[in-house]
């Protein structure tokens, strides 16, 4: 009778300990399930077409003074303002920045300025328009001023893209669609189903010239190019069910 009497509550506390077990190995299992989760990158491209296009240039004058140097400047100003008439532009659409000017020396052998040779006067000039196509006829053309005796260096046209906040939303949303994809392929690959959406992370965009594969941590913004690409990506991470 005595030994019965240890034997019952011995049993019954190694059930309970089985049952425990068995409870937190369970759980364990559940939770470790829970806790699988994937990280899968998506993207997007579409292509844009510039809308805008700006031309910024310098008018140079050089002379022995600088009061001839900018009598100079002024003779040729009529002379660009009427070749960008042509081109449909008025005097109201035409920035004329402030003016600048600079000594240049003369120097000896030894690179030691010897005196002033000359000085020089120059003026940025800038104008835009939405027809691209016409300012990247005008950027080639431009040049031939110097027929006129009109010295005006003329810079790369920069092409923009004004509508940019109207697409990058769907950009975006069109990576995150495309990242849910791979991940929901990769999770069927392997015998699981994709769970819920634990975070995701928008990358910066990328908008650079047409069949270009430049990237930066910083994002692209190409300016020398009509045709662009605008890349979005997203890095998701999900439950694996």
């Amino acid at each position: 009778m005595r030994e019965n009497r240890f034997l019952i509550p011995t049993i019954i506390f190694s059930c309970a300990i089985l049952f425990s077990v068995l409870i937190f190995s369970g759980t364990w299992k559940k939770v470790k399930a829970n806790d699988q989760t994937i990280n899968v990158t998506g993207s997007a491209k579409k292509l844009i077409i510039s809308d805008l296009a700006i031309i910024r240039g310098t008018l140079n004058a050089e002379a022995v003074t600088t009061k001839e140097a900018y009598q100079r400047l002024q003779f040729q100003k009529p002379l660009l303002l009427a070749y960008l008439a042509k081109q449909g532009f008025q005097e109201k659409d035409i920035d004329f920045k402030t003016t600048n000017s600079y000594p240049n020396y003369y120097y000896n052998n030894n690179g030691m300025q010897t005196g002033i040779r000359s000085y020089t006067i120059n003026q940025m000039i800038e104008f835009q328009s939405k027809d691209v196509e016409r300012m990247k006829k005008i950027s080639i053309d431009i040049a031939s001023l110097v027929e006129q005796g009109v010295e005006f260096a003329v810079n790369p046209p920069e092409y923009y893209y004004t509508k940019l906040s109207d697409i990058k939303i769907d950009i975006q949303a069109e990576a995150a669609k495309d990242a849910m994809i791979r991940g929901k392929r990769v999770a069927e690959a392997t015998g699981k189903k994709l769970g819920s959406l634990r975070s995701a992370r928008m990358g910066v965009l990328q908008i650079t010239p047409e069949n270009s594969n430049i990237t930066s941590d910083y994002g692209v913004n190409d300016v020398s190019s009509i045709r662009k690409e605008i890349t979005a990506v997203v890095n998701a991470n999900f439950e694996i069910e």
